[in-house]
């Protein structure tokens, strides 16, 4: 059997999910090289060793394509910010833990975070609404992780300062991402600094 033969079983053999995972994380390393605008079809197909319809097949155009990479980044975000509060008892180790999560994760996808920031507008009305989607995803987050600490405080005072914090960490990380003498946990500490003693308080 050819390697050519064999090499298109395999395609064939790869289930949906995980062909689209694969695709998904091509897709990211070259926007984050090359920029939305300056990446092709082409070029994610060649990546991943599949042909150009398929991409399409699976996401419909490179706006979609573009979409799927921020919603994969949200997933994962979600499940780290998670798992970092695990077992905590206190609202200030709560919060610290959950801030060094997320420094870690946008340090973890560097290039990739500062163009998701920066270029979802050029990518379009969807990639802005995901965008969005990952902010009001940490906001709920963080409203949740607040009112189990502070049950006295309405909610929707918890929930204005989780917009706050978010709005910290999305500005203080694109600053943080093309810095290499602050790590994950320094970068959480200097905002700490800043909003807890606002917090601890209530």
């Amino acid at each position: 059997m050819s390697p050519t033969r064999s090499s298109q079983e395999r395609r064939k053999r790869m289930p949906r999910a995980e062909r689209e995972q694969q695709m998904v994380e091509v897709a990211e390393e070259i926007f984050a090289d090359r920029g939305f605008l300056a990446t092709s079809m082409d070029d994610v197909a060649e990546g991943v060793g599949v042909s150009k319809p398929m991409i399409y097949e699976y996401f419909g155009s490179k706006e979609g394509l573009f979409v799927a990479c921020i919603r994969a980044a949200r997933a994962e975000l979600l499940n780290v910010t998670l798992a970092s509060v695990v077992g905590v008892n206190s609202a200030e180790e709560a919060l610290r833990r959950g801030l060094t999560a997320f420094f870690a994760f946008t340090d973890s996808h560097r290039r990739s975070w500062k163009l998701l920031q920066a270029e979802a507008a050029v990518a379009g009305p969807e990639a802005v609404a995901e965008i969005e989607a990952v902010r009001r995803q940490q906001t709920a987050v963080n409203t949740t992780l607040f009112e189990s600490f502070l049950p006295d405080v309405p909610h929707n005072e918890l929930e204005a300062y989780a917009e706050i914090v978010v709005g910290a960490c999305e500005r203080l990380s694109l600053w943080y991402v093309q810095r290499d003498d602050v790590d994950a946990a320094g970068a959480a500490e200097i905002l700490m600094r800043m909003v807890w003693f606002g917090l601890r308080p209530l």
